[in-house]
């Protein structure tokens, strides 16, 4: 493995981090089409990794609605932080629009934590699954909402709207957690992840963990074991990588096989599905994860008429 850095020592950042740029028609396409209708992607303002790949080769995007300010300051997140404006309540329409002319066979929805909000943003997110369902029927949806505040009557809201994947991360490991996240807790995300899955048992849940904020080997695996405990479905795991100065520092960076060994752990704890890499993030690929936890529950479902019978 890897070792960290002593102290405050800034460590270089390997070869295989290295980002293939690609400004093609689709990327200008669809940074022209999020100015157009006034929309923000997480692609953008958390600074993604992969936002050349995944708009210039897969033409797919993350939409981050109820604006670009968030309320909250977590120590890892490029996201601006402040007060908020007022919602948009016709940013659901315009999202389902975007989905529609992008023709998306997947699509992720995204939020600033709105703490600002009784309902913490559910009912506009929940509005916008509704919308895309209206105008592209055949579009899978997956949400990553924040923690709600712990509000378990605005995660039925959601949950209500019925998205086919509900993803809320976990981050980092217990440990880590008052250092990296700011407000949420390490186990108010596994609640909520676990009350989602008894809210509709048939969504596959997901959950994200990112490394190289100082956390060992064991707690990572611990944190697995707690997503699986919750009745977590897909994990991703993905190396941290410090967005400004202001933000924390990586302490360490893990190596592909480092990520290849951890994925191989995951899928024998029971996960269905795990993307496990340097540049890896909650929503990358997510259209194959979706394909995927939809495999695993038809092959679940096959184990369980043969025993019956």
């Amino acid at each position: 493995m890897t070792s960290c850095k002593p102290g405050n020592e800034h460590i270089r950042k390997p070869d295989w981090l290295k980002i293939k740029l690609n400004t093609n028609e689709n990327y200008v396409d669809l940074k022209k089409m999020m100015r157009e209708k006034g929309l923000h992607t997480v692609c953008e303002e958390a600074r993604c990794p992969n936002i050349h790949e995944c708009w210039g080769e897969r033409r797919t995007a993350t939409f981050m609605i109820l604006g670009a300010v968030c309320t909250r300051a977590c120590r890892f997140c490029a996201v601006k932080t402040g007060l908020p404006n007022e919602l948009d309540l016709a940013e659901p329409e315009r999202v389902a629009d975007s989905v529609a002319l992008m023709n998306l066979k997947h699509a992720v929805i995204t939020m600033v934590a709105r703490d600002d909000q009784r309902d913490g943003g559910a009912g506009v997110m929940a509005e916008t699954i509704r919308a895309i369902r209206r105008k592209n029927p055949f579009t899978t949806v997956e949400v990553l909402p924040s923690d709600l505040a712990g509000d378990y009557d605005s995660l039925k809201t959601l949950m209500d709207a019925k998205p086919d994947i509900l993803n809320h991360n976990i981050e980092t490991v217990r440990r880590m957690t008052k250092r990296v996240r700011a407000r949420a807790t390490y186990d108010r995300s596994l609640e909520f992840l676990r009350r989602a899955k008894e809210m509709q048992p048939e969504i596959p849940t997901k959950s994200s963990l990112m490394v190289g904020l100082g956390e060992t080997w064991e707690e990572i695996i611990e944190t697995m074991d707690d997503l699986r405990e919750n009745n977590v479905d897909i994990m991703t795991i993905g190396q941290y990588l410090q967005p400004t100065k202001k933000h924390i520092a990586v302490q360490k960076y893990y190596t592909p096989q480092e990520f290849g060994e951890l994925r191989k752990i995951a899928m024998t704890k029971g996960f269905s599905h795990c993307e496990a890499g340097p540049l890896v993030r909650s929503s990358y690929h997510a259209d194959e994860q979706v394909n995927a936890a939809a495999r695993e529950r038809q092959r679940r479902g096959e184990s369980e008429l043969a025993v019956q019978s």
